[in-house]
């Protein structure tokens, strides 16, 4: 197979581009790994000829069936082309890089009559959506928006409760809202006061200032002492907030504010990329990825920047006007070509030079040390995975785990959850419920695992490694599950077990609960106190599962629950029900509290539904 895939490659133009390597599966054909090249018949061919290359690149080989390629006119492009393949088809032999941290942001919603000012952590772009950040970390961004929600009398409120409510809530009668809910206020004077509130985001806030000190002054003539007394100390804490965002250039010059200095470490096992971002000449913060080294198929140089060039194609972070690299003058050439073709990036990459030398330096040091803390303290997703993979005597490192958990009371409502984590990190994009069927001898852990694991393959692309919650028992029965369908995919268990130790206190004996590995084949469970990473990687997938199959199995329930008396109330039809079913968050105890009147505006239905709600409800 090689020597037939040598000879395609030979064939292959000298020109620039990027190459596809696939595997086929039945009839499908899978995407194992895109790269890029300067000339495809050279790259392509060192895939397959007898030169040496790393363990994981033989690995990568042994499973290529076929490969396809991609022209493009310059290095520049294949830059490009490159980060939208990966992105296109997650091809399991590329890494992709992801945030260790995200940055606060204050959002505004132009597109709601009343917007109100929403914190987030990872903002999505939408159209009519104002977007302030990021914020320096310990900015006390929080505080500030409680204090200017507050002072402003904004809306606090969520979009469904606004559309929903009928008289001013408490906030209101507390002169911290202006009630825009019921129309006490109208737009136009909302958004004065909205703006207000926003001009300590888009400038100096002297207006926002200026405004609540004129309102503090009217309430101390009019003795309301306590309000005016809060106000103070509330524009105290937006002064401090705005002395903060004047800081400027205490390290860097006028001309360049806006800077991320990127170094990378690359260690005996893993490398380490450090990212240093200032913004308007402030330390904004950092950021830190890692990846084994042996992941590497170019050069670090090459690879790094393709990492760097695919955080920044799809970070919300505010895009710097120059990125200071550790890399070859050639590379920040064909980087910064790379960033003019995507139009909302721009930026250009240089070096360092000697004005930048002192914080290329931090950035390094950082790198190093960031991966020296990390490795000593055993914090390293890729540790756990590759003492997995030595207990499962596997060829490589394993990089997708799936764990399922299965839900269930009294027989009713069985729902299962499946859990993926990605290089030792929860991927929810991945995540998936399963109904399952209710049988009529009630727990059925074989039967509704059977169902799980007949559905799961049926959508193809297979985990590295199933995880299942239990002992030696609940592993045989995935195992006789997947037997059943001719999959082999190795399958761990992971449990808990009671371990009895003396206590030095009045030499009692007293229990201490351990997690073990349950491996098929082996005698004695793995401890997995012996290795934190692999620890901390299971049992966080563990309690996802539990919770994510728990949330399914109540939500259904409490649908059951619902629809069981709603069903029952006389000349409600599909789209009332609907309607009812929306706004439903009581009790049912709590829903016979109220009356006809209570139900018809909580509910927004007729009297005559009200009604026989109530009747339905007095029954219960």
């Amino acid at each position: 197979m090689q020597n037939n895939l040598l000879n395609k490659a030979k064939t292959l133009p000298n020109k620039p581009g990027c190459y596809l390597m696939k595997k086929a599966k039945g009839t499908d054909e899978i995407i194992l790994y895109v790269g890029k090249a300067k000339n495809l018949r050279k790259r392509v061919s060192s895939y397959f000829n007898n030169s040496s290359k790393s363990p994981k690149t033989e690995i990568l080989v042994s499973h290529i069936n076929d490969f396809d390629f991609i022209m493009t006119d310059t290095d520049s492009e294949a830059f490009v082309l490159e980060n939208n393949l990966i992105k296109k088809h997650s091809p399991k032999y590329n890494i992709r890089l992801k945030d260790d941290k995200s940055y606060p942001y204050i959002i505004v919603n132009l597109n709601e009559d009343f917007p109100r000012l929403v914190y987030e952590r990872r903002p999505s772009k939408k159209k009519g959506q104002l977007v302030f950040g990021p914020f320096v970390v310990g900015s006390n961004i929080s505080e500030v928006l409680r204090v200017l929600t507050k002072s402003f009398n904004l809306r606090d409120c969520s979009l469904k409760e606004f559309n929903s409510r009928k008289e001013p809530c408490l906030l209101y009668q507390m002169k911290q809202c202006s009630a825009p809910c019921v129309d006490l206020i109208n737009k136009s004077d909302y958004s004065k006061d909205l703006d207000l509130a926003l001009s300590f985001f888009r400038g100096s806030g002297r207006e926002g200032v200026l405004a609540l000190e004129e309102k503090m002054f009217k309430y101390a003539e009019l003795e309301q002492f306590e309000r005016a007394a809060l106000l103070r100390d509330n524009i105290e804490i937006l002064k401090t907030f705005l002395e903060g965002s004047k800081q400027t250039n205490a390290e860097i010059s006028s001309s360049v504010k806006n800077i991320d200095i990127v170094a990378y470490h690359v260690g005996e096992v893993e490398i380490d990329i450090s990212l240093y971002m200032m913004r308007e000449g402030v330390l904004l913060g950092h950021k830190n990825f890692h990846f084994p080294a042996i992941d590497c198929s170019d050069s670090y140089d090459d690879e790094v920047a393709q990492y760097i060039f695919q955080y920044y194609s799809s970070t919300f972070d505010k895009m710097p006007d120059r990125v200071i690299t550790n890399f070859s003058n050639e590379i920040n050439e064909v980087l910064s070509k790379a960033f003019e073709q995507v139009h909302e990036i721009k930026v250009k990459c240089t070096g360092a030079g000697r004005k930048f030398n002192s914080l290329m330096k931090l950035t390094m040091d950082h790198a190093f040390e960031h991966q020296r803390v990390r490795i000593l303290n055993e914090d390293s997703t890729y540790i756990g995975l590759n003492r997995l993979k030595d207990l499962l005597g596997l060829r490589e490192r394993p990089v997708v785990l799936e764990c399922y958990d299965i839900a269930i009371f009294q027989g009713k409502s069985p729902t299962a959850s499946q859990i993926v984590f990605t290089d030792g990190r929860a991927d929810k994009s991945k995540y998936r419920h399963f109904h399952l069927e209710e049988r009529p001898e009630g727990n059925n852990d074989f039967a509704m695992m059977s169902e799980v694991i007949n559905r799961r393959i049926k959508k193809g692309n297979l985990p590295d490694i199933f995880v299942v919650d239990g002992g030696i028992g609940q592993v045989n029965i995935f195992l006789g599950a997947l037997k059943d369908h001719n999959v082999e995919v190795p399958v761990v268990g992971i449990a808990k077990s009671k371990v009895s130790k003396k206590s030095t206190f009045k030499s009692k004996e007293v229990e201490r609960t351990d997690e073990r590995l349950i491996i098929p084949g082996r005698s004695n469970p793995f401890q997995l106190s012996k290795c934190k990473s692999l620890f901390r990687i299971l049992t966080q997938m563990r309690d996802e599962a539990h919770r994510f199959s728990r949330r399914l199995h109540h939500k259904e329930e409490k649908r059951k629950l619902i629809s069981s008396w709603i069903d029952q109330v006389e000349g409600v039809g599909p789209i009332t029900k609907k309607k009812i079913i929306s706004r439903l968050d009581k009790s049912v105890s709590e829903l016979k509290l109220m009356n006809e009147r209570d139900i018809e505006s909580y509910f927004e239905v007729s009297k005559k539904v009200a009604k026989a709600i109530v009747k339905t409800l007095a029954l219960k």
